[in-house]
């Protein structure tokens, strides 16, 4: 018997144990078998927990998820027509961001169908913003990945940095520099502090996966599982 069906049946001899002794006696009976329960099966707290996180998520997601999921034109990893949709807020000046680098590389290996998101959330650096720009304009000219790889590697995020990585990148500067300073950049950026402190995000990185919210970096196995739950899966493939 699973702990499911041995719960219900606990729960219909409560239901009788409130019938037979009142509300007082029955609560009294409630807490009795409840707290019981939870010590003969402790390994339901961590179902129970992952429970709750799923109905948090779903319920701090309700009306924003096509916003949290709707790229700034260009600003994808990955298979920009893919069927399942990761979302990554990302800081260049973030040391988990840039350590989760092959953790993001594995993934979109594994997962052709995949596509990441990256909304820029730059937070952390004087110089965040800046790269952040950068980044967007780069991904008006088709060249995100480009400018996001180069960026990381740079190691630090400055002026000179900048400059280097969006140059590396192939950028047509004139026209970056233009983009950059715009107002739909500017419009981006401020969507994204707006969506993260929606989603309770304080931190970078953060990841949307279906009915997933996590914060940090967690490392390949649990975004694998929630990619995989994302596509409809229990496991990852």
């Amino acid at each position: 018997m699973g702990n499911g069906t041995k719960f219900a049946v606990i729960a219909g001899c409560v239901v009788a144990l409130v019938g037979v002794g009142g509300w007082f006696g029955g609560r009294i009976a409630v807490e009795k078998v409840v707290h019981d329960y939870i010590l003969e099966n402790p390994e339901i707290i961590p179902e129970a927990m992952d429970n709750l996180q799923r109905k948090q998520a779903s319920q701090q997601l309700a009306g924003v998820r096509q916003n949290v999921e709707t790229p700034f034109p260009g600003a994808v990893l990955g298979n920009p027509n893919g069927k399942v949709t990761m979302v990554e807020f990302s800081d260049y000046a973030c040391g988990y961001c840039r350590r989760s680098l092959p953790d993001v590389a594995e993934l979109l290996k594994k997962n052709p169908d995949l596509r990441i998101v990256v909304r820029e959330l730059p937070i952390i650096g004087p110089e965040s913003p800046a790269a952040a720009k950068m980044a967007l304009a780069a991904a008006e000219q088709g060249k995100f990945p480009q400018f996001h790889d180069a960026m990381f590697a740079m190691g630090q995020v400055d002026a000179q940095s900048i400059e280097a990585a969006a140059q590396k990148a192939g950028l047509d500067m004139e026209r970056a520099r233009k983009v950059a300073a715009g107002p739909a950049v500017a419009q981006e950026l401020s969507r994204n502090m707006e969506i993260a402190g929606r989603l309770g995000f304080s931190g970078t990185p953060s990841w949307v996966a279906g009915e997933r919210l996590i914060s940090g970096a967690v490392g390949v196995d649990q975004l694998s599982q929630a990619v995989a739950e994302a596509r409809g899966g229990g496991k990852p493939g």
